[in-house]
């Protein structure tokens, strides 16, 4: 079927699922197909659960005039969402970076939806799955669109670009992460600048941090608008009041001047909160809104976050890690006063490739320089640089931690938690 066809079956059904466990009633179902599952094999259970269409793209076990036969599913996907994105005609701010990107996106639709109808990426699904399906989210109510882009290898960003289309685009930052896919940060730089690259051919607008002088150079020569600290020459500057635990700055809207009281930990989401003040101000929203939307935002998914248990305070930053965040969370945590003593949890760092031996060698000898009472590691990676030092506890994994943990609570300490999603450290929180 071609894709002009499947798209007015999509403007009848205009729900569409990938998991035949979740079949809204008069949906349509996208058999897609991956290394541990075969969507084909279950289009039968999804039309009874309630979808009006299956597309496949194999043999159908018997006739049905629901089930709708494809070259190939994901392809089918991803051209449908970018037909409908056309049709939508609506405004679209594409995101990306290696820190931060997920939580100034959502900075950033929460101040627009003050005065738009903004459509966004739930959650952080970003990739080339989770990019087509946020797209066909959006109907002709929305207003703008807000699409954050994940990369993990070469040319990720300028596919995801082909099927969104930005008018305009910020990149959060650039740094060590994902390395196994690119090989080195040069590499990953380029991939991230991809976003770049579409929005020149289109002449369209990118925001970028007039501080980072990576992203500052790369994007010479286009039409873009500047955010940063301390600097009134810019279209949105600011200046950290105070970030012990929790973010407060001052910035300007034209002539007047703001503060803005956070709940985002540490001073490292200033770059987050300036950039999506930078962009809401270019899109007309006053000043009051913006500060309101910024000091409303409550950080989730265990980015950012403080939370006070009957033992200890914990900052709650374990929903990704790679060497750039992770020392900018340890620098901000050795910085923040408190009469508690102080300890750090950290899991270890995935997808580093060739790197990870000598990251996670660095980060050791890292946390030996600072003041911390307690410093527990989790991941044999982290093992293998750490054991033998008595300055370190060591794991193998969080089920050991929080073993642990049950039997000698820690009480009476500020303590961080940091590390990549997969180490699930947020499993520990509870007995903390």
């Amino acid at each position: 079927m071609k894709t002009a066809a499947l798209y007015d079956l999509f403007l009848r059904h205009p729900v569409v699922t990938t998991d035949s466990r979740t079949c809204p009633e008069g949906s349509i179902f996208f058999a897609l197909k991956g290394d541990r599952f075969n969507g084909n094999l279950f289009a039968e259970k999804a039309l009874e659960a309630g979808c009006a269409y299956a597309v496949v793209d194999g043999e159908p076990e018997r006739d049905d005039d629901r089930i709708i036969r494809v070259e190939d599913v994901l392809t089918s996907l991803r051209k449908l969402a970018n037909y409908h994105r056309r049709k939508l005609k609506i405004p679209v701010i594409g995101i990306t970076g290696t820190n931060g990107k997920t939580t100034t996106k959502e900075l950033m639709a929460t101040a627009l939806a003050k005065e738009f109808k903004v459509a966004c990426t739930p959650g952080n699904l970003n990739n080339h799955i989770g990019v087509p399906l946020t797209l066909l989210s959006m109907n002709r109510s929305h207003e703008i669109g807000v699409v954050e882009m994940g990369a993990s290898r070469p040319g990720d960003i300028s596919d995801l670009c082909g099927i969104v289309e930005p008018d305009y685009g910020i990149i959060t930052n650039v740094g060590k992460a994902h390395l196994e896919g690119f090989g080195d940060l040069e590499t990953l730089v380029a991939t991230k600048c991809e976003l770049y690259d579409f929005i020149r051919k289109r002449r369209g607008k990118v925001f970028v941090n007039r501080e980072n002088r990576v992203l500052y150079e790369r994007s010479e020569g286009m039409n873009r608008i500047l955010y940063g600290r301390n600097d009134p020459s810019l279209f949105a500057s600011g200046t950290i009041i105070n970030a012990a635990p929790f973010l407060e700055f001052d910035w300007r809207f034209f002539d007047s001047a703001c503060r803005v009281k956070t709940s985002l930990v540490g001073e490292f989401n200033f770059d987050n909160a300036i950039a999506a003040a930078a962009v809401c101000k270019f899109f007309g929203i006053n000043a009051e809104r913006i500060n309101a939307a910024l000091e409303e935002y409550e950080p989730t998914n265990h980015r950012s976050q403080f939370k006070r248990t009957g033992r200890n305070d914990l900052i709650i930053d374990a929903y990704n890690a790679n060497p750039t965040s992770m020392r900018a969370s340890l620098e901000f945590f050795s910085s923040v006063p408190s009469p508690l003593p102080k300890m750090v949890i950290l899991g270890e760092m995935k997808e580093l490739g060739r790197s990870s031996d000598e990251e996670h060698e660095k980060m050791v000898r890292f946390l030996g320089e600072q003041p911390y009472d307690k410093v527990w590691l989790v991941g044999s990676v982290f093992g293998r640089w750490a054991d033998g030092n008595n300055a370190f506890r060591l794991f193998d994994d969080v089920e050991e931690l929080v073993e642990a943990l049950e039997k000698k609570p820690v009480s009476g300490h500020y303590i961080l938690l940091k590390g990549s999603h997969s180490v699930h450290l947020e499993r520990a929180i509870d007995s903390l």
